[in-house]
């Protein structure tokens, strides 16, 4: 399969080129484009001797007429290495003004971007701005690491290991060979994902709610529908932007969700249930606003909400229900305990008093519960999560599948 490797300029761009061997001696025939900048950090004729192919460096006097779409039509996927904030930012900004940046807006294939820069600009606001952008859109990431800089700082910004770049892109080629021998690997299933939290009414400014921003969800359903799935985002309030694809139903209260989802529900293979529903909702909201001078709340009675993962489990015969259990303490025993009284297929358990898989992170660390074991992963973005997480729902439908023919 044809990878094109886009360098830009930064003091990592010497690392592209083992970055392309490791491709190829995992059978990637990969091409090279260049940002200007990059060339003077490494030479045009290294990438050529390496890959035995032109190597783009201008939109203009090469063999290709149209080198920006030829690159676009011929990729089954594109690696940014290094990825610089300014080429980041271009790619946020779509703004198309040399080849790289003109042929990674042309690109319909996988994008994995691998950044490299100081540590003040990896944390800059814009800078983290245009990554969650790029990561809404599906562009993946592999994170840079913390180490000694070349500019002489120590923290974040050091580009990723070598290693950790090739398995990434290998790990998407795969999905990308899947998709282009089945469809995807979940074409033609009906996936319900729910996401965010349900806001539970005391009167009707006031509401009780918790910390839960939807981002696990989205990329649930972003990811399942690259995938080749229909799904249906049942989503409490957050300010995340549908993805393509995906037909969204907005919701605010846990009784709400509950209606939805059942629905959704009935004609879909699964149903991965990843909302952080209320498990309490006042039982008496005032259809007024309760004014203090008025009304001195001594105590809200409450009552539990109806169990939307208990429900679907009930109603699943031989389809698939996958939970979240996020938990502060006793991680794996909760989740065990909370896939064997919810009867469903599987457990997402992770630690939401850990910086990196808390409520808002763009990361997770998450341990897939079953009753077969527990399987647990490493820090990943939350689309590689996804990933992993939907390769187990695929195989249990296949297996459902299977089990209810014979």
């Amino acid at each position: 399969m044809r990878t094109s490797l886009f360098v830009c300029g930064g003091i990592a761009a010497y690392k592209a080129c083992e970055v392309l061997r490791g491709l190829q001696k995992s059978g990637c025939d990969v091409v090279v484009a260049m940002t200007d900048d990059a060339t003077r950090f490494v030479g045009p004729t290294t990438f050529a001797a390496l890959t035995h192919h032109e190597v783009y460096t201008s939109l203009y006097d090469c063999e290709t007429p149209i080198p920006h779409i030829s690159l676009a039509d011929d990729s089954d996927l594109a690696v940014v290495v290094p990825a610089t904030a300014n080429v980041m930012a271009k790619m946020a900004s779509g703004i198309a003004d040399d080849l790289v940046s003109s042929s990674l807006l042309a690109m319909h294939c996988p994008v994995l971007v691998a950044p490299a820069m100081n540590g003040h600009m990896w944390a800059n606001p814009a800078t983290q701005a245009n990554v969650a952008t790029l990561r809404a859109r599906g562009i993946r990431f592999v994170q840079p690491d913390e180490g000694h800089l070349a500019c002489g700082y120590d923290g974040a910004g050091k580009l990723a290991s070598v290693d950790d770049i090739v398995s990434a892109a290998l790990a998407l080629l795969d999905v990308a060979r899947q998709t282009d021998s089945k469809g995807g690997v979940l074409c033609g299933r009906k996936v319900v994902v729910t996401a965010g939290p349900t806001h539970e009414a005391i009167d009707p400014v006031r509401y009780i709610a918790n910390a839960s921003t939807g981002k696990m969800g989205y990329a649930i359903a972003r990811v399942a529908a690259s995938l080749g799935a229909q799904v249906t985002l049942v989503s409490g309030p957050t300010s995340l932007a549908a993805p393509a694809g995906v037909e969204r139903v907005d919701v605010v209260s846990a009784a709400q969700m509950l209606e939805a989802t059942t629905a959704a529900f009935a004609d879909a293979d699964a149903a991965i249930c990843a909302a952080a529903v209320a498990d309490y909702t006042p039982a008496h909201p005032a259809d007024y606003k309760l004014k203090k001078s008025h009304v001195h709340l001594d105590s809200i009675e409450l009552v539990e909400t109806a169990d939307i993962l208990a429900s679907l489990s009930a109603l699943k015969g031989s389809r698939v229900v996958v939970g979240f259990a996020a938990e502060t303490n006793d991680l794996l025993a909760n989740a065990k305990r909370k896939l064997e009284c919810k009867g469903c297929d599987m457990i997402v358990a992770n630690d939401v008093s850990r910086a990196d898989s808390t409520f808002g992170s763009d990361t997770d660390r998450v341990a897939f519960v079953t009753h077969e074991g527990v399987e647990q992963m490493e820090t990943l973005p939350l689309d590689d999560v996804a990933s992993e997480l939907l390769g187990r729902v695929s195989a249990l439908i296949e297996g459902a599948s299977a089990h209810a023919a014979r």
